[in-house]
Order: structure tokens, then sequence, then C-alpha cells
């Protein structure tokens, strides 16, 4: 676990791929409770530990993912999601370049419970819900190539979804059409950045994730960074 930040009302977690945010049916212990922990070992904390989630990120994906330490600051947090004033910037390796290289992309999403899988269409559907993002192609390499993702919207799997609709499938996302899986079982998306103006203190909080130690998100990262990207 990767603490990049911290302060009385929050704290912002670099996640790795295949931990969990929130506690589900598998039974492994979430990162909100690895944090618990981890808060109450550092300060000498008695009794319960608060930790509050904000959002949450898909199981496979990595980065950054910001909890609440007081009760405070998760209802604050909360209001800036819903009002949508947190700047979600995501990192996406694909097997395919987009066409154009830069656009927004619109679709209805219709989530299954069975198969815990998105459809994406793109006109409006009995139970759709509305989804937008915009993204823009910032390095290429020999078979894969590295998109920045804003989200407008917070689906569930949106991003995943939305992509492999238009013919880019997120590396190592075998749900979402990729051809193999990757070695960890993660898929090649990263929360990379997120900023926002902080609820209670009113400071500008602007975090980017350390790029994966990985090869392939290195080379793309620096290639981005050849393209004048910040990385």
């Amino acid at each position: 676990m990767e603490v990049v930040y911290e302060d009385n009302h929050i704290i912002v977690v670099n996640k790795a791929c295949g931990e969990l945010v929130q506690g589900d049916r598998t039974g492994d212990e979430p990162l909100v409770e690895t944090l618990k922990r981890w808060v109450k070992e550092k300060y000498a904390k008695p009794g319960n530990v608060f930790m509050g989630v904000t959002h949450r990120i898909d199981r496979p994906t990595c980065g950054l993912v910001v909890f609440a330490r007081t009760s405070k600051g998760l209802s604050r947090m909360n209001e800036l999601f819903k009002q949508g004033k947190v700047e979600k910037t995501y990192w996406a390796i694909v097997d395919k370049e987009p066409l154009p290289s830069r656009g927004t992309l619109t679709h209805y999403l219709t989530f299954r419970q069975q198969g815990n899988r998105t459809t994406a269409s793109l006109k409006p559907v009995s139970g759709a819900v509305k989804a937008v993002l915009n993204y823009r192609l910032i390095a290429s390499g020999e078979r894969y190539h590295l998109l920045e993702v804003e989200l407008l919207t917070g689906r569930k799997h949106q991003i995943r979804a939305q992509l492999s609709a238009i013919g880019c499938h997120i590396k190592g996302d075998l749900k979402y059409g990729a051809r193999r899986s990757n070695p960890d079982g993660g898929i090649g998306l990263q929360a990379h950045r997120i900023h926002f103006v902080h609820p209670v203190s009113g400071k500008d909080i602007d975090l980017v994730a350390p790029i994966p130690d990985d090869a392939l998100w290195q080379a793309l990262a620096a290639e981005a960074r050849r393209n004048g990207n910040d990385v």
C-alpha cells in the first residue's frame, strides 16, 4: 500500500491492481480495512479508526483513490463528487489506435449483475444511464497505445465498456475484449490524476500516480513525455 497524500481529513492511496477498495463477496480484505490498520499502528490510536470510502475504482485497475479520515471529510468529499467538482484523469493502454486520435464518447450503459458486465449502446435504451468521457492519444508503441481519458460521468466499468465499444480494448481486460490476460491479473488502466479543492482546508489538491513498475507502462510514459505530456 502506497500513501501519496495525507492530512487530518483525507488520505489518498495509490492502489495496486487486484486490491479491493471496499469489501465484497470474496471476503478478501479491502483497502479501507488495510488503511484502518495502518493508521491505527502509525499513530497508536486506541479503539476503532474511522475510514470512509469516497469513491471506488475497479479491482483490476490501479491508481489513486481518496479516503476520508473524518466524518466531516467524508460528507464534504461526497458532496464534491456529487457536484462533479473532482477532476479524474485515467491512463489506458489499448490495442488499437482510436480514430480520430482525440474526441468525446457518449454512450448509454446497461450493467448486468450476471456476468458483472456493462454494455454500451449509442442510443438510449430502457434502464441505461448516460456516460460521457473525453479521450486523446498521447503515445504509441509497436503494438499498444496510451490514451488519456477524462471522465465526465462516473459509471460502473465506464471506461472499459466505452473504449471496447469503439474497438480499443484495454490490455489484459478479457471481460471487454482483450485477447490475453496480463501476468498479474490486472488491466492496463490507471486512475492517473485527481484534482479538487480540499473540502475542509480549501487547499488545491492535484495528485498524479506513479507510473507502474512495468516495462510497457514505462516505455509508453516515456514516449508521452517526449510528446510533451506531463507524466
